[in-house]
């Protein structure tokens, strides 16, 4: 195996990758760091998540770069504030002994002041959000006309937020010679676009097969229905004792939701989304990567940037939109040669995705059971016994105790102790799971029935929501991110959410915050929008499905007609809502920013709970 200086690197940054811990290169960095440095052709590299991207494009830059210069030499463009501020600090560590270079994290909700005093002092890197990247340039406060190298880091991810504009945008301020450097941990063909786009020629290179699961992670699944779902969360955390896990929802109002829960029910639990401020986030990442919490509810987006080596589990509490992001999932977990487990909670009718991730993983889901009282009773029982196995006793600091001690129970024997004390500690969560049903017989349940009932294909009626017909599909070449970028060109609101879409192959539906019904009416007819070439009608649904209705959406009304130039692809933004119902609601407040941008958010209540025999919340 390879050493950092046998790369090229100079002893200086060999010597900062000693001091953090780095012995020798990952895979990735043996391939991208001598290539980047001998050439300056374009590179398109494939790397899973926690294979060590971050240094594989930051070191051979650090390498090369101008330190007497104070103009901007490389700028790194990242999908989310998280992940901008992780890959800046990284940088900054691993320039820990080159003196004269300066790097600027840029990103919104963070004062744009300071960011602009910081680049007039000069920054040899800058690693911003596309958003606000495009903002700074707009103001002058960023000159890219000196860039050496653009770093597009999780480009797919940047894609499916919506950021094509911004990229655009950016690139065209660089200069026509630069090495443009894309890294992306799976490779859709939207990607493989901006390598035609963006880059000239590049060279290919891949850390395992492209778009593949770690070897270091399992992947069971777990059948529910939406009464269900919920419950079965909890059998899963309960049954695996020392748990350290991320739950993934599709939506911020389902992450709180869980969150709140979770919580309620007495888990050390947080939910990290973007309707929390800039602080609150950081602050949960803060407690999440010390463990005082054990599981953490997040967003796709949320838990970009979050550097954690030792989750034991990820958890879908829903499938994500885009069956592309299960590999962005599940590679937070099984990192740093340590085993993990994705776990995936479907009902009967997602099944079938589970399919479609196979072949993308190429690896095998199994199926699990969910777990029983008497299994999770047992296993908390024996860990229960293990730790007091395991305690180390300060016989110094209890013995004047012991003799009053002593003499208290001087009349029980061995067996009664152990019972007596078994009991005290475990009362109630036997109690709790006493009657426990088995959440593996679906066959009386009403859930999935309600779901269907309710409208929609199978999934809950969000009573928030408005579902609207749209004359498009998947003949006319439109998917999710296609219809969520032709909804935000619209510039219907600032402040929309988009629910559920159904993608039908000559129409479609979605569902959009009810409180902007006619606002979306009057933006599609006022704009008229076309959509490769085709004009484009959008209608409000009935809520009510009705036997003879058109197609699988029911009847619908209120028809309007609209149309627009849609760029290709372009504008991705908010995906799908199904927030599916679990046992016990939570009453926070939904907010619903428009995804896509960078900006300061709305925090939400910090809530405890104190419930026996689940992990207690720590402050």
């Amino acid at each position: 195996m390879s050493t950092f200086l046998e790369l090229g690197l100079r002893e200086e940054i060999s010597k900062a990758l000693t001091d953090l811990g780095y012995e020798n290169p990952t895979v990735i960095q043996e391939k991208a760091i001598p290539q980047v440095i001998a050439s300056s052709q374009d590179l398109k590299a494939f790397a899973q998540t926690g294979t060590g991207k971050t240094a594989a494009f930051s070191l051979p830059i650090l390498e090369q770069i101008d330190e007497n210069s104070k103009e901007t030499q490389a700028i790194i463009l990242s999908p989310t504030r998280e992940l901008a501020v992780q890959i800046g600090k990284n940088i900054q560590e691993f320039a820990k002994y080159l003196k004269g270079v300066k790097v600027t994290t840029v990103y919104g909700g963070a004062n744009i002041d300071e960011q602009i005093r910081s680049l007039k002092k000069g920054s040899q890197i800058v690693v911003g959000t596309p958003g606000r990247t495009v903002d700074l340039i707009k103001r002058r406060a960023l000159k890219l006309g000196s860039i050496r190298w653009v770093v597009l880091d999780e480009a797919d991810e940047m894609l499916n937020m919506g950021f094509k504009d911004e990229l655009d945008k950016v690139l065209d301020a660089t200069p026509v010679e630069k090495q443009t450097l894309l890294f992306s941990a799976t490779f859709p063909r939207e990607v493989e676009s901006i390598a035609r786009n963006y880059m000239d020629n590049p060279i290919e290179i891949t850390s395992g097969e492209k778009n593949k699961g770690s070897d270091d992670v399992s992947h069971e699944f777990y059948v529910v229905n939406e009464r269900t779902r919920y419950e079965a969360l909890k059998r899963i955390a309960d049954v695996n004792t020392d748990i350290y896990a991320i739950v993934f929802c599709r939506t911020r109002r389902e992450t709180q939701e869980v969150a709140n829960n979770l919580i309620k029910d007495g888990y050390s639990a947080d939910a990290l989304h973007g309707d929390l401020s800039q602080g609150q986030r950081d602050g949960v990442m803060d407690k999440f990567r010390k463990k005082s919490i054990q599981i953490l509810v997040a967003t796709d987006v949320a838990a970009r940037g979050l550097d954690v080596t030792e989750l034991t589990h990820v958890i879908n509490h829903k499938l994500p939109d885009q069956i592309e992001n299960y590999t962005h999932r599940s590679g937070r977990t099984g990192r740093a040669g340590k085993k993990g487990i994705s776990v995936v909670l479907v009902n009967g009718k997602e099944k079938g995705k589970l399919r479609s991730i196979e072949r993308i993983i190429k690896k095998k889901f199994v199926q699990a059971n969910v777990p029983s009282g008497k299994e999770i009773c047992q296993n908390q029982l024996m860990h229960l016994i293990d730790k007091v196995q395991n305690v180390e006793v300060n016989t110094k600091q209890i013995e004047e105790f012991l003799p009053s001690i002593y003499d208290k129970l001087e009349g029980l024997d061995r067996e009664e102790l152990i019972q007596k004390f078994v009991s005290l500690e475990f009362n109630n969560f036997l109690a709790y799971y006493e009657n426990a049903k088995d959440l593996n017989d679906l066959s009386s349940s009403r859930g999935d029935r309600e779901s269907r009932d309710s409208g929609g294909r199978g999934r809950p009626r969000d009573e928030n929501m408005t579902r609207f017909f749209i004359n498009l599909g998947r003949k006319d070449d439109l998917n999710p991110a296609r219809l969520i970028g032709l909804i935000n060109d619209q510039r219907i609101t600032d402040n929309i959410e988009i629910g559920a879409i159904d993608i039908l192959d000559t129409f479609s539906f979605f569902e959009l915050d009810k409180n902007f019904e006619g606002q979306t009416l009057s933006a599609f007819e006022e704009n008229d929008p076309e959509f490769n070439g085709r004009g484009v009608n959008i209608e409000i649904t009935k809520k009510e499905r009705s036997g003879g209705g058109r197609g699988r959406g029911g009847e619908r009304g209120g028809r309007r007609s609209s149309s627009s130039r849609s760029s290709d692809g372009g504008g991705f933004g908010r995906k799908r809502n199904d927030s599916g119902s679990s046992p016990r609601r939570s009453s926070s407040s939904d907010r619903k920013p428009r995804a896509g941008g960078d900006r300061p958010d709305r925090g939400s209540a910090d809530k405890q709970s104190g419930g026996f025999g689940r992990r207690r919340r720590e402050r």
